[in-house]
Parts: structure tokens; sequence; C-alpha cells
């Protein structure tokens, strides 16, 4: 993967991933972001389905600004047409590191997903988070923090992909929680993104586990935001996988500075802002039975160190709502 930081670097990177005139996937946010380089057309629905559409509209390779959902929209198209991707992150997610994507509609409802993504180059540009909202922010880097937590024991894990969920680990809790009181403090902006960035570099060199299949079920069905749900569901998680891998929980642990009581410590970063129940959510609990089936099917419960049940996760869920 091609890493840059400074939003004047973006020139540098597409040219290292061969995009000149990059097709730009960004919401009208950002519409008035002067960018220093010069897209051959632009699509701004973000989320969107609409993947055919978008494509049509040309460009030498994809350029998707802005959070997890414009990335994955980048993915999906860079997926159907075999484009690189260059990826300009404005929230932690991490989701410019792997090669699989959610589709979602524009009243972010899951219409599918998939993989095959061309994820060549990314500008991590820290004054573009200045403004996220507190709880955008916390939610985004409990997604990331997710990232480091599972990738340290979801099958596949090994000792490379441990290095960076670690170092990811350790700079989030430190940092998550001055960004909050500092919203505007720049160095504390960028090594939360350094953070997120080790993160995400651990996701694509290990997997998924139990916390992203709660996640990706809950959020699929009601359109809610997969951060905020990372950030409720991972305790849970944790303390389900004590049981199973001891160790890998512990040195998670560690590095957040809690190594009796991780899950705790997650949840106190969750409460720095946003919700930490599912019921302030609206999920009612008349539908736990079904999203505990539908998060047992899930590759990530799948690859879980022991695969919950359907009966288990209902019982994760309900600890939370």
């Amino acid at each position: 993967m091609i890493v840059r930081w400074g939003l004047d670097a973006l020139p540098e990177a597409c040219a290292a991933a061969g995009v000149s005139a990059p097709l730009l996937i960004a919401s009208p946010r950002w519409d008035s972001l002067a960018l220093p380089v010069v897209p051959a057309a632009r699509w701004s629905e973000v989320p969107s389905e609409r993947i055919t559409e978008a494509a049509a509209l040309g460009g030498d390779g994809i350029l998707a600004l802005g959070g997890g959902s414009a990335i994955d929209l980048g993915k999906a198209i860079s997926a159907a047409t075999g484009l690189p991707l260059v990826s300009v992150p404005t929230t932690y997610s991490g989701a410019e590191w792997t090669t699989y994507f959610g589709v979602r509609d524009p009243e972010r409802r899951m219409r599918g997903g998939g993989g095959g993504a061309h994820p060549t180059a990314i500008v991590y540009e820290p004054r573009l988070t200045l403004d996220l909202a507190p709880e955008t922010t916390v939610g985004t880097a409990m997604n990331a923090l997710a990232h480091c937590a599972e990738a340290l024991y979801a099958q596949g894990h090994n000792p490379a992909a441990d290095e960076e969920a670690l170092a990811g680990a350790a700079l989030i809790a430190e940092w998550l929680p001055r960004v909050v009181a500092e919203p505007h403090d720049l160095d504390a902006r960028t090594e939360l993104l350094r953070g997120a960035s080790h993160g995400g570099a651990a996701l694509a060199g290990s997997n998924l586990a139990l916390a992203h299949a709660l996640a990706q079920a809950v959020g699929g069905a009601y359109g809610l935001p997969h951060g905020t749900l990372n950030g409720i569901l991972l305790a849970p998680a944790l303390r389900f996988n004590a049981a199973a891998v001891p160790d890998a929980v512990r040195r998670f642990g560690e590095a957040i500075g809690a190594p009796d009581d991780p899950a705790a410590r997650v949840e106190e970063l969750t409460a720095l802002a946003g919700p930490t129940r599912l019921g302030e959510l609206g999920v009612p609990e008349t539908d736990l039975p079904a999203l505990a089936a539908a998060a047992a099917a899930r590759g990530g419960n799948l690859a879980n160190p022991k695969p919950a049940s359907s009966e288990e996760i209902e019982l994760l869920l309900q600890s939370v709502l």
C-alpha cells in the first residue's frame, strides 16, 4: 500500500497508483474543498447502491474522499471496474485498507457487498478531521479500536498484524480522550489518525471477528452507524472471548492501559460521546433473536476463536440493550 501524509501529497500518491484523471467519490459536504488533482468526473450520492451508474462516469481510477461510506462505495466501483482506488479518509474507520465492502442505499440500509477492490494508495490529512462531531469521532475511532482487538485473535492473525494492532490500540486509547477534550488540537487528531491507520493495517493483515459480526448484523438491519455499534458491542465480545483467548485479550488490555479489564476500558472510551446502549439507537428487544441468528452466520463470527451460537449472541445483545 502507498501511504502518504498531507493533502499536498495527493498528486504524488495518484501518480504512484497510476491514476491521472480519477472518478471522485465525495458527498456534497466536500464540495468546497480544493483538491490538488483534477477529477474526470464526480459522484456525490454517498452512500449509494447505484454502482453501475457511478462507474459509467469514467476516469482512469477511483478517488474516494470521506468516511467509511464513501470509501466503501469507492471500493465497490473499483471492484466492478478493476480500477485502482486512492482513498483520502476523513474519519477513523480504517475502510481504506481492505478489499471488501458493504453496499448501502442512501438511507444507509445494507443492500449487499463483496470483495475484489483494488485499494492502492492512501493519503491521510488530519486537518480534514478537525470538524468531526464528537459522536462521529468516538464512533469511528472505536471501530478502529475494534479492528485492533479482533486482529489479535481472529482466525488468520499473525505476528505482523499483531504488531500493527498493538501499536494502533495504544495510540487510540491515549489520544481519543484528548481529541474529545480538545477537538481542534491538530497534534492529537494526527496521533489518533495514526492509531486508526495502524488498526486498518492490522485488519488488512488479519481478519474480523465477533464484534464486527454483531455490528454488521445490527447496523445492516436498521441503517445505524457502524462505528457507534462497534463501540457498544466490542466490550461484550471481549468478555465472551476472554475465556477462549485470554492471552490475546490481555495483550489488548495492556495496550489500552487496562490489562485486568479491557472491556471496562472500552466502555469508558465509548461513553466519551454518543450512545452506549442498543436501546438508545431504537433497537427493539423483540428483534434480538433474529439479529442474533443473522450475526451467528456472518463471517466475523465464524472467524472468531470460538464461534458464538445464536443463543449466546442473543445474551450478548441483551447485555447492552
